[in-house]
């Protein structure tokens, strides 16, 4: 397989993942309070790729560590927070709106801080797109007031996710995938999960009942998918696609979050048909490649 097949392959499948998230959080906040969730979801991750890291210890990229750690709190730790704390206040078409900003996010840290270049096209795609994703996530809302922290939560989350992405393309490209997110969840990031789980009163006030056991088994659906399985296609995508290209991942994501909505019993309007053309009419706009004369 070509790697234009399998970086589209991985977009659409890293789409319907991360787009399924966004319910699997709201399910799990009905149990468990929003540094829980965080927590559980880095928790549980890495003690599903505990044992492959150990096995794979010697290849451990000591001389990329400082990027690694960077990466893991940026793009694996703190926005697991984040979007929970947000979600509890704000609806998630504001948090479908903001999220679908990274692109926009990345374009800037890539060129200021990576020197990444972007084409005209590139910009006029992920543009066309955004503006898709806002008509979509607009068409999806409640109406009431705009809380400002929470927004501002989530932008703190995207643009975390920004400097993730741009620091694994310049500085951990070399590290496999799978390799990576195991290192990442089972090494760095499992002793801070596991203090934030204390520290959230986790331990304190566990009790096994059948609220628990369900809350538990929407968050490890969530850590084992839209965690661990995710970053490893994400590490991957990255591999062989831009920054750019594997955050337009974001711009399909509320398609996922509609659809799951009227399997709920939402209806979908029309404003939400007319977001999601004009989101897949910006992806095709980035794909295809001008015509020579």
């Amino acid at each position: 397989m070509t790697a234009e097949k399998q970086k589209w392959i991985l977009l659409i499948a890293l789409s319907l993942i991360w787009g399924s998230s966004f319910i699997l959080i709201k399910k799990s906040l009905d149990h468990f309070n929003p540094y829980e969730v965080g927590a559980l979801r880095v928790l549980i991750s890495g003690i599903v790729l505990m044992p492959y890291a150990i096995a794979q210890i010697k290849l451990f990229p000591k001389r990329h560590l400082k990027w690694l750690i960077i990466a893991a709190f940026t793009g694996s730790f703190i926005p697991m927070f984040l979007f929970p704390m947000a979600e509890t206040e704000i609806s998630s078409s504001i948090a479908g709106i903001i999220n679908s900003m990274m692109p926009i996010f990345v374009i800037i840290v890539g060129s200021l801080v990576w020197k990444f270049s972007t084409t005209k096209r590139q910009l006029l795609g992920v543009l066309i797109s955004f503006v898709g994703a806002c008509i979509l996530a607009l068409g999806s809302g409640e109406r009431g007031e705009i809380k400002i922290y929470p927004i501002l939560l989530l932008i703190l989350a995207v643009l975390l996710y920004a400097i993730c992405t741009t620091t694994i393309k310049s500085k951990l490209h070399e590290v496999p995938a799978i390799l990576m997110s195991a290192y990442v969840f089972s090494f760095v990031l499992f002793l801070p999960s596991l203090i934030a789980l204390i520290f959230a009163g986790f331990f304190k006030d566990l009790t096994l009942n059948q609220s628990t056991i369900e809350g538990l088994g929407f968050v490890a659906i969530l850590s084992i998918f839209g965690t661990g399985l995710a970053m490893m296609m994400n590490y991957k995508l990255l591999s062989i696609s831009t920054p750019l290209f594997a955050s337009t991942v974001t711009l399909l994501m509320p398609i996922v979050a509609i659809i799951w909505g009227i399997l709920d019993g939402e209806k979908l309007t029309t404003q939400q048909s007319v977001g999601a053309l004009v989101i897949l009419a910006g992806l095709i706009f980035l794909r295809s490649k001008p015509k020579v004369v």
